[in-house]
């Protein structure tokens, strides 16, 4: 065999439509455009997502403004007085916080606010801490742990 000898399988390679070569062939008169008309016409294309004057669906919906910056990190929060309800010297870590159904999951992000108050202490371990939540541990006689990110 040789490379002269090479032919594609039958049927795979298809003539090019010859438009406008006359009646006899299929394509002629109106070489397949139709009768009148915008697309008729020579030059007679429309830009992509015109819908004939109605108000086209890319300028319907309406659309996100603003910046959304994807370096910015999700915590989930919890105020104080949601920390009420584990005993005295527990510790309060995100385990034990999901368990309790604080959270979500285990491996989330958690920041404690300082919102109600605290009379128990607790260990409480979470990635970050507000002033006043620190404060108010503190002075309740817990101590905190924070976690790294």
């Amino acid at each position: 065999m040789k490379l002269n000898d090479l032919r594609f399988p039958a049927g795979t390679v298809k003539s090019k439509k010859r438009v406008g070569r006359g009646t006899a062939s299929g394509h002629g008169k109106t070489s397949g455009r139709g009768m009148k008309g915008q697309k008729a016409r020579a030059g007679g294309n429309i830009r992509p997502g015109f819908e004939g004057g109605q108000l086209p669906l890319y300028r319907r919906l309406p659309r996100m403004r603003g910046f959304h910056n994807i370096f910015r990190v999700e915590y989930s929060v919890i105020n104080l007085d949601r920390l009420a309800g584990f005993k005295a010297g527990s510790e309060v870590d995100p385990v034990a916080m999901a368990e309790a159904g604080l959270v979500k999951s285990p491996g989330e992000l958690i920041k404690v606010l300082g919102g109600g108050e605290i009379k128990k202490a607790l260990t409480v371990s979470a990635h970050k801490f507000s002033a006043s939540a620190r404060q108010k541990i503190e002075a309740a006689g817990g101590t905190i742990v924070e976690l790294g990110l």
